[in-house]
Formats: structure tokens, sequence, C-alpha cells
């Protein structure tokens, strides 16, 4: 067994010194021991917090971060960017979205994240042929993975339409497009091709209401038995409208009407909600996805949080299109789009002298875990030892202590807050770098420089 020691650590009860922390040969947390000496084990003088987990990406999406900053002749939000997507991964084979997601985990583990929801659509081969395994584009996910190091939960897209009522699907949706059985052999697939990754979790995701029928969705939630489920939904206004005239309902009320959503669930984005719809979503024990960055360069909107918050709403963060990574900055921006619409400050905690910072990790923490379906989000035993190290000597953080570490770090640090990251008990960030950066960032601009020079 390993035992790393550190000077102080955010443990499920609170704030302790002098952590010992016992990690089995199977990366899990076998104890953790506060007030002891650093005898025996590897020690460091850092402060150490749980790894956040990512709740929603779209890996390979991280290489077309920026080709969207520019106005163009279609609707400038949400359906405009989309197209730029659809050209951008028309193109794309497996080993340009292994190189690309590598690129994004690493980006990610180097910010805090330390596991990731992997929302995956790009099932099959440009122009929409299929691959001889259908998980060709999942292995694909995994070997960036287990190149990063992240902990995994795939999320196969189910994508059987191209609008609501059983729409015929657009061309750039052939990559993704499948049909509920064709849909569970890529499940299984997934499955295979991922078995050898630690503690990798697959789950479904119905990419949206809009991109099913209401038999094929219910098909594919009865095949998921205690998975994870995750689907888009109510991310833009058009979509809650076009609901309205195909349904008579709106998003969100759809789904919970027609739907079993409970705790396995994650409603990804959840932006423009009702009051009703917002206290729904609470007490059905689903958590929400939200994804500020992404959010915000899409003009998406806010989320009603004080509101979600007062019922005793779940949520986490994800990075989403991955056009800017940092866990810290979704933290942060989560708070601040809050605060602007509101016109005032400390939006999410609900009684005085309590530290915004602890608030939106403590609920990112158990939110994320909750929608990953992987233990993770605490150190405690029993949990995947994923470790965030902070540098107590960073100017954000220096002279502080216990919450006021969390408000530093999110509110007033700089990238390089992060000393040290350890997913599973094993190291892969050292003095703020990932061990494989350089390699997986030659790869990246390879696969870069060849696609956009096409």
């Amino acid at each position: 067994m390993k035992k790393l020691h550190f000077a102080h650590a955010l443990l499920p009860d609170g704030w302790a010194a002098g952590v010992r922390i016992t990690v089995d040969d199977q990366g899990r947390i076998a104890a953790v021991d506060a007030d002891m000496p650093a005898d025996g084990c590897e020690a460091h003088a850092g402060i150490a917090l749980p790894g956040l987990p990512n709740l929603h990406s779209h890996a390979f999406q991280r290489g077309m971060a920026g080709l969207a900053e520019r106005r163009g002749a279609t609707e400038e939000n949400f359906w405009g960017w989309r197209q730029v997507m659809y050209r951008f991964l028309a193109v794309l084979d497996p080993d340009d979205v292994a190189a690309i997601a590598a690129q994004a985990y690493v980006e990610m583990v180097e910010s805090g994240f330390t596991s990731v929801a992997e929302f995956h659509y790009l099932h099959h081969a440009p122009g929409g042929g299929r691959y001889g395994d259908p998980a060709e584009m999942a292995a694909a996910i995994g070997r960036a993975a287990a190149e990063s190091g992240i902990g995994v939960t795939h999320l196969p897209v189910f994508y059987g339409f191209g609008g609501f009522g059983g729409g015929a699907p657009e061309p750039g949706q052939r990559r993704f497009v499948t049909a509920p059985d064709e849909f569970q052999r890529i499940v299984a697939a997934s499955r295979h091709a991922l078995r050898d990754l630690p503690d990798a979790m697959v789950g479904v995701a119905p990419h949206s209401i809009r991109a099913v029928t209401p038999g094929t969705l219910a098909e594919v939630v009865d095949a998921a038995a205690a998975v994870p489920i995750h689907i888009h939904i109510a991310e833009q206004q058009r979509e809650v409208d076009e609901c309205l005239a195909w349904s008579g309902r709106r998003s969100v009320d759809w789904l919970l009407d027609e739907m079993p959503v409970d705790g396995r669930w994650c409603l990804v984005h959840a932006t423009h909600v009702s009051a009703g719809e917002v206290s729904r979503i609470a007490a059905s024990g689903a958590v929400a996805g939200l994804c500020p960055i992404t959010e915000a360069n899409l003009g998406d909107g806010l989320y009603p949080l004080p509101a979600f918050l007062a019922r005793g709403g779940r949520l986490g963060v994800g990075s989403d299109s991955n056009v800017r990574i940092d866990a810290a900055e979704e933290l942060r921006l989560l708070e601040y789009g809050q605060r602007l619409r509101d016109q005032m400050r400390n939006v999410v905690v609900s009684h005085a002298d309590r530290s915004t910072g602890r608030a939106l990790c403590d609920l990112a923490l158990a939110g994320g875990a909750q929608a990953t379906g992987r233990a993770v989000g605490r150190l405690a035993p029993g949990h995947r030892a994923d470790i965030v190290m902070l540098d107590p000597e960073h100017p954000a953080l220096v002279g502080r202590q216990g919450d006021h570490w969390l408000d530093g770090w999110l509110f007033a640090a700089d990238g390089r807050a992060i000393d040290r990251v350890w997913i599973g008990g094993r190291a892969v960030v050292e003095r703020g770098r990932h061990l494989l950066r350089e390699s997986v960032r030659r790869r990246f601009a390879r696969t870069m420089r060849r696609l956009l020079e096409n």
C-alpha cells in the first residue's frame, strides 16, 4: 500500500492537519488518519482536496475551440455554432479523436478535474459509414483516458432523429444517428472496449428530447438498469418553444411526466426552466449538469440557481464544449453569472459567514460524483484516491487557512495554484504539469495542423 501525508486536507467532516491517506493496490483509499506524523509516508506540505468530477464533456470539441468566434451568416447562437461543429467533426478519424481527447484530458487533470463523464456521440465513420467495431470511437476515448490517467464515465449517446416528433436527421448528423438496437450494440461494445480502464463506468445518454421519440427514449431508458443516464435539455429557448409546439409541454415538464427521472439522471444545462420545473428537478433527485463556460460562450443563458438550491437541488459542473478547460473557472463563473443577473454577491450561500468557495466545491463534488456514478469526490475510505494538492505558497493562498484556501483558489488564483494531482493514487501532475504533457501536446499539434490545412 502507498501512504501519502499532507500538511492539511479537506475531509468529509472538515479540515484536518497532518493527514495520512493510505491507498490500496486498486487505487482506492483504504484509510484516512488525521494528526499523524509523516514517518514512513510520502510527505507533502500542500493542501489536499478531493479531485473534482467533470460531469459533461465532448472531448473532440477541444480541437475546434476558438474556430466559431467569428460572426457568420446564420444565427449567432447555439444553432449557428452547431454548424461549425458539424463541419469540424465531419473528417475526424479515431486517431484524431484520441489525440484531441488526450489533450483535453491532460488540461482537465492539470486544472483539478480528476474524472470525466464523456457524452460521446461520434460513433460512425466520416459520411456515416459503420466501423467494423461499433466501439471504434469509444476505444479512442479509452486510449486518451488511459494516457492522461483521468477516470471515465463513458456515455454512448443515442441520437435517433433530427427534431421533435421523429424529424429527419440533417446531413451533419450522419455520424451519430443510430437505431435503438444498433445503439445497444454500441453500448455493449463500449463496455468491452473500456474494460481495462481502472474503475471505468459506462452509462447511456439520450442526446435530447428533440433527438428521440417517446418510444425510442423509453427503450433506451428501460435497458439502462442502474447506470447513469444523462440528457441535454432546455439549453436554448428555441428548444423549449419547439417542445411546446410539439407536445403542449415545456421540455423538462415533458421529460419528468414521461420518464422515471431519479438520482441516476443528469439533466445537462436545463437553462430555460419555469419555477415549477425547478421544483420538480430538485424533488426528483436528479443532478443539474451546469457548464458555465460553455453556456457563456454560446450565449445560452443562466440557470436559476438560488431557487434550485433553496429546494435542495443537486448540481455539478462540466466543461462541455471544452472551449476553455479550467475547473476553478467553471465554479467561479457559476457564481459570477448569478451575481451579474441578481446584482448581489455570494449567491450560492444561504446564511451568514459561510464560504462561497467551500459551498461551490461541496456542491460540485457531491453532484459530480452522483452524476458520474463512481466513488469519487471524497477523501474517505472506499473512494478513489483522486487528490488535488494546492500550493500553500501561491500568492492567492499564502497565509490563509481552511475555507479561505478554497476562496483564494476559486476567486483569486491563476492556473498555477495546483501543484500536484494523484488519480487512483498514481501521480499524474507534478509542479503543475502533467507528466505526459509535452508528448500529448506534440501529437495534438500535428493532428490540428493536418486538420486545419485541409
